[in-house]
């Protein structure tokens, strides 16, 4: 019984490293697209969707097998839920990959600003935290998770000075202001990116050391023990 729970769990592990390999193509080909200016690229994003979706499924049914016919326990139990959680996150990144290869096909080529933004950047950023919170997840590795939720500051950052030039951008040339928003939006959709690697990260430490480290970064990752919330504090608020 616990032979056939374990290879369960290594098909779920599996069916997590696909999609999420799928999705890692997904967002590297959406970046890709706007970059090279090639519609190809945008289009087989939109074909990779249907195998994410499909292998999506197979995980949420494989969790609600894992669940319904055993008693997983302490991090098996964690996993558990924690793949339920990535399948989320993956799912949403390939869908937010999907909304950037969509803005591109509207322009279709690189507009005059593409070197006055940070968008060569930001796209780097998003990738690099994606690629970091998968690697940190399929091998358990904490401080590179923690590295993930530290740089989720630095996307932030650049996403809020893209903003900034690119209603200068408005302002200065107003044939510009269709390509600005749209980039505007391109540039959010790769900051939502970066939320959700976030999140894949905080799943490592709820797997590794059952810590749910959610609105809490100042004790986990800060080493700010000063942080805690009492419990009695959280007890107040609801009266």
């Amino acid at each position: 019984m616990l032979k056939k729970f374990q290879e369960q769990l290594e098909k779920l592990k599996t069916l997590l490293s696909k999609m999420g390999s799928a999705v890692e193509e997904q967002l590297n080909l959406s970046i890709r697209a706007i970059l090279e200016e090639d519609e190809e690229k945008a289009n087989t994003v939109f074909e990779l969707e249907k195998y994410v979706d499909k292998v999506d499924l197979k995980i949420e049914k494989n969790c609600q097998k894992l669940f319904a016919l055993n008693q997983p326990v302490a991090m098996d139990l964690r996993l558990i839920i924690s793949a339920i959680n990535l399948s989320t996150d993956l799912e949403r990144i390939g869908d937010l990959s999907v909304n950037i290869s969509q803005l591109f096909l509207i322009t279709k080529e690189k507009p005059t600003f593409i070197d006055e933004i940070k968008f060569k950047e930001m796209s780097q950023y998003a990738y690099k935290m994606y690629k970091d919170a998968l690697d940190s997840f399929i091998n358990n590795d904490v401080e590179k998770a923690r590295k993930v939720i530290m740089d989720d500051k630095k996307l932030d950052e650049l996403n809020s000075l893209n903003d900034a030039i690119l209603i200068q951008v408005m302002r200065n040339n107003p044939d510009s202001i269709s390509d600005a928003v749209h980039y505007l939006d391109i540039c959010h959709q790769l900051e939502r990116i970066g939320d959700h690697a976030t999140n894949i990260a905080e799943n490592v430490y709820f797997v590794a050391e059952a810590d749910i480290i959610k609105h809490n970064y100042e004790k986990y990752i800060f080493n700010d023990e000063e942080s805690d919330i009492e419990e009695n504090e959280i007890d107040s608020d609801d009266d």
